[in-house]
């Protein structure tokens, strides 16, 4: 998968020392997974939340964080919409992100 854009999660684990090492897990395993449906993401990830539009919520460090992306199935792109906390993540409607 290609994702979009890795200076999203370099700015946020800079503010978030602590969750450096996860955000770097997720992100080599999605530069190396091949995700034809989302059937193929609860594999690896079974807390992970469906939203419409082919958005995706990753939970991170154990629901310390949230991730949401966009997937494009079709052209294999991951599109990065939020990082956050749990608080922030509380805070906005991930629905229109």
């Amino acid at each position: 998968m290609r994702i979009i854009a890795k200076k999203t999660l370099k700015e946020f684990w800079k503010k978030h020392s602590n969750c450096e090492q996860q955000l770097k897990s997720w992100y080599d395993e999605t530069l190396d997974a091949n995700w034809a449906s989302t059937k193929d993401i609860k594999e690896n990830y079974p807390s992970a939340s469906f939203l419409n539009d082919n958005c995706v919520i990753f939970n991170i460090k154990g629901n310390s964080y949230r991730l949401i992306v966009k997937i494009n199935y079709k052209y294999k792109i991951v599109c990065i919409r939020f990082v956050g906390t749990h608080a922030q993540y509380d805070k906005i409607d991930a629905t229109s992100i």
